[in-house]
């Protein structure tokens, strides 16, 4: 007589803090998070975007974060693998996971916006589209290596121009007020004591 273990599946509450540049690109982001839900054999019940805000403290000198809100059924020895997966990655900096098996499947539900987090990594997508084709439509002609290499000829001709005109100039010839050279005393000034 064989007897099977069963394994025990909870319902859990998962917080995500992801950093400011995996916020960047939030399609990514949500493709990540589910992807480690597949790695713990989860099953998302309901995910939202809970906040956007500054950190209490830097967190790998990150001062930023997006907050995501998660509900999902998984085996209960699949948690602590979510956990260290989340450690691992480079785009969520902490998890807090809770068990939620106090609440009702209603007030599961209320928290369900997948659909406006597809929206909202859409949108995103398309405005870093066209920031990018804004971005590129006022790239100056020429490369900046060669701008900086014209900039620094006409230094260069420059300096040679002035000192060529400075070799040309007798050494003992007086030099001209405009050059630097001292000036004549002002007459029209007083010297009251």
């Amino acid at each position: 007589m064989a007897t099977e273990t069963e394994t025990r599946v909870g319902v859990y509450e998962a917080m995500f803090l992801a950093n400011q540049a995996a916020a960047a690109s939030f399609g990514d982001l949500l493709v990540h998070i589910n992807k480690l839900f597949e790695r713990a054999d989860a099953e998302v019940i309901a995910m939202k975007k809970w906040d956007e805000r500054r950190l209490s403290y830097e967190i790998d000198k990150q001062k930023r974060g997006v907050y995501i809100l998660a509900y999902f059924k998984c085996p209960t020895d699949m948690v602590a693998h979510l956990e260290r997966d989340v450690q691992i990655s480079d785009q969520l900096l902490r998890v807090l996971i809770t068990s939620a098996e106090h609440l009702t499947d209603e007030e599961i539900a209320v928290n369900d916006d997948r659909t406006g987090l597809d929206t909202e990594a859409k949108l995103k997508a398309e405005q870093g589209d066209t920031q990018q084709a804004e971005g590129s439509s006022k790239a100056r002609l020429g490369a900046p290596e060669q701008e900086q290499q014209a900039r620094m000829a006409q230094a260069e001709a420059s300096k040679s121009e002035t000192k060529a005109s400075q070799e040309a100039q007798p050494e003992d010839a007086a030099p001209s007020d405009d050059e630097g050279g001292e000036s004549e005393p002002d007459e029209t000034k007083s010297t009251a004591e």
